[in-house]
């Protein structure tokens, strides 16, 4: 199977952006494809999923604040993220599933393909 690379991490302050972006093989459009987070000690968390039809679920901590979004003719999933908090600070990773996303979105063992992750810090 493909990778999953993410890329845009980066270091920024509180109230500032930052977009990632997931580069994926051309297949995967047809995947439920998310973003998830892991911080220091805790675990992995499910930030946003977005369906092969464009149908799109966020965690209450980052409504209103990200926006997770897809171009199927750049094969790249995105995550665009404004007002960052410190709270906001962890690894984020790009997921993947050869199925439509359900209401097990926000399961990390939904997914099998995993990127390596890209560290976000914000500073207070």
């Amino acid at each position: 199977q493909g990778q999953l690379v993410e890329s845009g991490g980066g270091s920024v302050q509180s109230g500032g952006s930052l977009r990632l972006s997931c580069a994926a093989p051309e297949y995967y459009n047809d995947y439920c494809m998310g973003w998830f987070r892991q911080a220091p000690g805790k675990e992995r968390e499910a930030v946003a999923v977005i369906d092969s039809d464009g149908s799109i679920s966020y965690a209450d901590s980052v409504k209103g604040r990200f926006t997770i979004s897809r171009d199927n003719a750049k094969n790249t999933l995105y995550l665009q993220m404004n007002s960052l908090k410190p709270d906001d600070t962890a690894m984020y990773y790009c997921a993947a599933e050869d199925d439509y996303c359900s209401g097990s979105w926000s399961l990390a063992g939904f997914y099998n393909f995993w990127g390596q992750g890209t560290q976000v810090t914000v500073s207070s």
